[in-house]
């Protein structure tokens, strides 16, 4: 009886030993772990850009993060509609304050013309030290961004390391601050990396044609009228250089209108000329 408790003892520890081992074997890494060891060790353009491309197609995970009154805020209530992620630190005094306005002014763009409620921003800090929720208020208020479906966010050093990992973004300290791609991430209403727009004055269409093909291009689910309604606000919302805005172009009516014009006309003579030649 005895021997039979002991070798009883010795499974369990032995179960247990496994299951401590198991997190470390061969294909068992998470998610987080290899995004990490694909990471640059140290910031290059080219590195840092081939990571960035290859979380293309990604899907984020559920981290629970901070809004500027200090309430959680998980990312998955942004799902079912694309999401627009940017990563600042607010002790930045030219590149991030540029950037987040330059971004403000071109979500206001993209709003005009998919719709005020079409999408969703989020600015996150990444320096945990200091981009606290009241951090983030003052960055957010400096800017002059007030915008409905813009929440400025923080996070736990875990939470961001992992979040960070997720988008294909990396950082690094340096003399000046922080050393990282500029990089604004476009993601689908069901959480997946759909493109990143990389620049401190990107140009416009770079991020309101993904958006648009996201919000037009889906089927939409209240009826077929509406997603034939999507399919052509698809095609008939273009870019105008000379605003640097957009507009839904109605000539594309105009020119269907002819060219079908023209065609029936075409096959009326032809049927007419058919019907001489057989009288």
């Amino acid at each position: 009886m005895e021997w039979r408790l002991s070798a009883g003892w010795q499974a369990v520890r032995i179960a247990a030993a496994l299951v401590i081992l198991l997190p470390s074997l061969p294909g068992q890494k998470t998610r987080a772990a290899e995004h990490d060891a694909a990471a640059p060790r140290q910031f290059d353009n080219a590195s840092a850009l081939k990571y960035s491309q290859a979380a293309i197609g990604r899907t984020i995970g559920d981290y629970v993060l901070t809004d500027r009154e200090s309430r959680e805020v998980r990312l998955s209530r942004y799902h079912g509609r694309p999401l627009v992620v940017s990563l600042i630190y607010t002790s930045c005094y030219h590149i991030c304050p540029t950037t987040t306005r330059h971004l403000a002014s071109v979500v206001k763009k993209a709003r005009d013309a998919l719709g005020r409620d079409s999408f969703n921003v989020v600015t996150i800090g990444f320096d945990v030290e200091n981009d606290t929720p009241r951090a983030m208020k003052y960055f957010a208020g400096k800017q002059g961004v007030d915008l409905p479906g813009w929440q400025f966010l923080s996070g736990d050093a875990v939470t961001i390391k992992r979040l960070a990992a997720d988008l294909g973004f990396v950082f690094f300290r340096s003399p000046k601050g922080f050393d990282h791609l500029i990089q604004a991430t476009v993601i689908d209403s069901d959480g997946k990396i759909y493109r990143q727009v990389y620049g401190m004055n990107f140009d416009t269409p770079l991020l309101v044609e993904p958006l648009k093909e996201l919000v037009f291009g889906r089927p939409s689910g209240a009826s077929l009228l509406d997603t034939i309604g999507n399919r052509i606000r698809l095609f008939c919302t273009v870019y105008d250089p000379a605003s640097d805005s957009y507009r839904f172009d109605y000539s594309i009516f105009v020119g269907m209108f002819i060219g079908a014009t023209t065609l029936g006309f075409i096959a009326f003579m032809l049927v007419r000329e058919w019907r001489r030649s057989r009288s």
